[in-house]
């Protein structure tokens, strides 16, 4: 394991640590657990397998690549598979807590309010295009930094996939569906009476029409993992990316930031999220990040494949680790 980094050893952590969950407390609650123990240990192989033949051989493109961005192949099969595994702990969901937490933090619940009060179709677009913006950013800052430097944008990788894992981990303990629970999209689960209200306000006519809205509603469609949005990750990490565009990305990093405000404010009139999942966001991000940055830096911060002797490589990732933190941070733009 010595060509383990920061994030290999916590993707292995998560899935050794999700696997042993399930095992010990599947109960009747998981009825295909035999499959996700086993899905964990194949997973467990194929990552060791990758980080051990990318250190042993002359890296190509793919290669390298896959061993710099594999944690990010990961995030969709570990966020299905919260909604599995979330009554394991919690029988039900949580959100006849958090509504009446709003109630009284708020006297209203913001999640209705918001889009009754601007019914117009330029301003819903606007919240959908930047709710959807999420994936762009992900995606964009992490080629961005790619391009310009394999270290950066393992640092990259490393911290943001530290902070989805542990939202992860989050919704397997705390089953939230969000304000589509008013709509009563959960068919085997009602809310109590003394938090369904008795009119819940319908999705304006106008806004059904435009192409942002009806994109976000086949993505959660498809896509979607019931039970959550406590915290949530879409403002967690979209903060996450926001601290490498002024880390790193410096041109973009105002742009950036008000698109990512823009998204807090969507997840709330988009219906996705209560305010508190907002606010829990924030603080995962003003938590996490920091955090998971030091631990980078107390692991080894390169990888490192073994080179035949006589042969230099150029790629700024295979440079040995340097001793001095400050070092790894290479200049921004």
């Amino acid at each position: 394991m010595k060509h383990y980094t920061f994030i290999d050893y916590v993707t292995q952590g998560y899935l050794m640590l999700v696997g042993v969950l399930v095992l010990l407390f599947h109960g009747d609650r998981v009825p295909l657990w035999p499959l996700l123990i086993v899905a964990h240990v194949i997973g467990i192989s194929l990552v060791h397998l990758l980080i051990r033949f990318h250190a042993t051989r002359r890296t190509g493109w793919l290669l390298d690549f896959l061993r710099h961005f594999y944690p990010v192949l990961l995030y969709t099969g570990f966020y299905r598979e919260t909604g599995e595994l979330n009554q394991m702990f919690v029988s039900g969901y949580l959100d006849p807590f958090f509504i009446r937490l709003e109630g009284r933090v708020f006297g209203v619940q913001p999640s209705l309010e918001a889009m009754p009060w601007l019914p117009y179709l330029w301003v819903s677009e606007l919240f959908y295009a930047a709710y959807f913006s999420y994936y762009a950013m992900i995606v964009g800052v992490g080629l961005a930094l790619f391009r310009r430097s394999r270290q950066q944008f393992f640092h990259y990788v490393s911290v943001v996939s530290f902070v989805f894992y542990l939202c992860y981990l989050a919704y397997i303990f705390t089953p939230v569906m969000g304000p589509r629970i008013f709509l009563r999209e959960i068919t085997e689960y009602r809310l109590p009476d003394d938090v369904q209200p008795a009119i819940v306000p319908p999705y304006p006519p106008a806004i059904q029409t435009g192409p942002f809205y009806q994109l976000m509603t086949w993505i959660y469609r498809i896509f979607e993992a019931p039970g959550a949005a406590f915290p949530s990750s879409h403002v967690a990490v979209a903060l996450s990316t926001v601290w490498f565009s002024f880390l790193y990305l410096r041109r973009i990093r105002l742009l950036h930031l008000v698109v990512a405000v823009l998204l807090c404010l969507a997840t709330i009139y988009c219906r996705f999220h209560y305010a508190v999942d907002v606010i829990a966001g924030v603080l995962a991000a003003a938590m996490l990040v920091p955090l998971g940055n030091w631990l980078y830096f107390k692991y080894p911060k390169t990888v490192q494949p073994v080179v035949p002797p006589g042969e230099n490589s150029s790629s700024d990732a295979e440079t040995p680790a340097p001793t001095d933190n400050s070092a790894d941070i290479t200049k921004p733009e």
